[in-house]
C-alpha cells in the first residue's frame, strides 16, 4: 500500500473566493511544518497541534510570503483519507493556488494521480468501493435526485444492502459445509425446503434491486427526450419554453429547423436530455431530407418521444406515419396551439395513437406543469424517496446483481432436480462473491485503477 505524500489542488482551477490545496500521506505534517508561519510570521510546528484544528497564519516558500491561509490538520485514522491530512486554504486565484502546491511539492510531496485521495480512503478501509463511486457521482451529479441518491450511496445505503443479503448467504453457505463436516450432529434433512424459502427472499430483494437501475439510470444519466412533429407544429416553441429561453429558431416559413438541436433541461428535479429535430414531412430538399432522418433515428434511441401536433391544422398522412412509428414506443402527444381555433379533438388522437394526450399551447406557456408531472411519473415508478429504497444507479453494480440473482436461480435448480447439497454451496459461494464486487472485495487492481481514474484531481 503507498505510504507517500500526495498533494493537489481540490478546487476548481479558476478565480474565486477560495482555493483549497489537499495534503496526505506519512509525510503530510513535516511539509506544512516548513512552509507555514502563524499570523506573526514565526515558524510553528502544526504537527504537535490537536487533531482536527484550523490554524491562522501564512504561508511561505523559503522568504517569499505567498498567501494568508487557514490551515485545517487531520491526524490518521480520523481523516477523508485515514492517513495524515493538511488542507490548506487560501485565497482562490489560480496563480497563488498554483504556487502553494509548487512549494508543497518542492517539500517532499508528489502531484496525485485522479481521484487517489478516494482510493486511499477505499485502500484503507476508511470505505467500500461503493461508496468511493457514490463520492464521483455526487460530483457529477446533474439533478436533484440524483445528488440525493448519490448522498444516500456514500452514507452506505447500498452497502447496507449488499451487506445483508451477503450474510444471509453466508450462513446458508456455513451450515451446508458444518453439515457435511459433522453429519451425526447437523441433519439436512428438509434442509432444501427450508434452503427456498430464504432463496426465494434473497431473489426478491434482488430482484428489487436490478429493477431499481432504470430509474437509478434515469437518474444519473437523464432522459433522452426526443421532440417529434410535422413542419410548423410548434416543436422549437416547446424547445424553448421548456429551455427558458430562446434557444432555437421559430419563424413561421416550414422546415426552419433542419437538423437535430441537443440541450440539457432540469425540470421538477429530474434531467432532460432534449433534441429538438426537423419536421417529419415528405421533401425533395436533399438537406430537409437528411434531417428528416435524422430526427427518426433519434426518436428510435430515445427514452421518451414528444410528438407534437397542431391543432389549428387538419391531420394528414404525415401525422398518422409518426403515430403509427411511435406506437408501441414511451411517448406523450402534445395537441399544441390550444390559443387558436382548434380542429383536432383530443378524443381523435388518443383514439388514432394509443396514447395519452395532453392540450398545449407552447407560445402562451399552457399546459407545460401537466407535462412535467407526465414526463415524471412515466420515469420514476411512485414517489421517489430515500429513506429506506436503495436506487442502483451504476452498471457495474447491476450485472454483479445480475450474475448473483443468476447463480441463487441454478442454486434453486439444483434444490428442484434434488442434487446433493454440495452442488449449492458452489453456487451459493459464487453470488456471495459476486456481491461482495460492489463492495470492492477480490476486485482486481485493473478495475480498482479504472474506476478511480475517473475522478477529478483532487479528489
Amino acid at each position: 500500500m503507498k505510504s507517500d505524500t500526495i498533494a493537489a489542488i481540490a478546487t476548481g482551477m479558476s478565480a474565486s473566493g477560495i482555493g483549497i490545496v489537499r495534503i496526505s500521506g506519512s509525510g503530510a505534517f513535516s511539509v506544512i511544518d516548513e512552509i507555514y508561519r502563524d499570523k506573526e510570521g514565526r515558524a510553528v510546528k502544526l504537527s504537535e497541534g490537536k487533531s482536527h484544528t484550523v490554524h491562522y497564519g501564512f504561508i511561505y516558500d523559503g522568504d517569499q510570503r505567498l498567501d494568508e491561509a487557514l490551515v485545517l490538520i487531520m491526524k490518521g485514522p480520523h481523516s477523508y483519507t485515514a492517513e495524515d491530512t493538511v488542507e490548506i486554504n487560501c485565497h482562490g486565484g489560480i496563480l497563488v493556488v498554483k504556487k502553494i502546491l509548487e512549494a508543497v511539492i518542492r517539500r517532499g510531496a508528489r502531484t496525485a494521480e485522479p481521484g487517489e485521495f478516494t482510493k486511499r480512503a477505499f485502500l484503507n478501509g476508511r470505505m467500500d468501493l461503493a461508496q468511493a463511486e457514490a463520492v464521483a457521482d455526487i460530483i457529477h451529479s446533474t439533478n436533484e435526485y440524483a445528488l440525493r441518491s448519490s448522498v444516500s450511496q456514500l452514507g452506505g445505503s447500498v452497502s447496507k444492502k449488499i451487506g445483508g443479503l451477503r450474510s444471509g448467504i453466508l450462513y446458508e453457505i456455513a451450515f451446508i459445509e458444518s453439515a457435511l463436516d459433522d453429519p451425526e450432529h447437523i441433519s439436512l434433512d428438509g434442509y432444501g425446503e427450508r434452503l427456498l424459502k430464504a432463496l426465494d427472499s434473497f431473489m426478491g430483494e434482488l430482484d428489487g434491486l436490478i429493477r431499481s437501475a432504470d430509474d437509478g439510470r434515469v437518474m444519473r444519466e437523464g432522459i433522452k427526450t426526443v421532440i417529434l412533429g410535422k413542419p410548423n407544429a410548434g416543436k422549437s416553441s416547446l424547445m424553448n419554453v421548456l429551455l427558458g429561453e430562446e434557444r432555437a429558431i421559430v419563424t413561421e416559413i416550414a422546415g426552419t429547423t433542419r437538423d437535430t438541436l441537443e440541450e440539457h433541461i432540469y425540470l421538477q428535479g429530474i434531467s432532460l436530455n432534449v433534441v429538438d429535430t426537423a419536421g417529419i414531412r415528405d421533401t425533395q430538399d436533399v438537406v430537409e431530407k437528411i434531417g428528416v432522418e435524422r430526427a427518426l433515428k433519434a426518436a428510435s434511441e430515445g427514452d421518451l418521444i414528444i410528438y407534437v401536433v397542431d391543432g389549428s391544422r387538419p391531420l394528414d398522412d404525415s401525422d398518422r406515419e409518426i403515430m403509427e412509428f411511435i406506437r408501441g414506443r414511451r411517448s406523450i402527444l402534445l395537441l399544441n396551439k390550444t390559443d387558436l381555433d382548434l380542429v383536432v379533438d383530443k378524443g381523435t388522437l388518443e383514439e388514432l395513437s394509443g396514447n395519452r394526450v395532453i392540450p398545449v399551447s407552447a407560445k402562451e406557456e399552457q399546459g407545460i406543469e401537466e407535462l412535467e408531472r407526465e414526463i415524471k411519473s412515466m420515469f420514476y415508478h411512485g414517489d421517489l424517496t430515500f429513506n429506506d429504497q436503495v436506487y442502483i444507479t451504476n452498471v457495474r453494480h447491476k450485472e454483479a446483481l445480475e450474475h448473483a440473482f443468476s447463480s441463487l436461480k441454478m442454486v434453486k435448480e439444483s434444490i428442484e432436480s434434488g442434487m446433493p447439497e454440495d452442488f449449492y454451496s458452489i453456487d451459493l459461494m459464487d453470488a456471495y462473491e459476486q456481491l461482495g464486487f460492489i463492495l470492492g472485495e477480490a476486485v482486481d487492481d485493473d478495475l480498482v485503477n479504472e474506476i478511480f481514474s475517473r475522478f477529478c484531481m483532487g479528489k
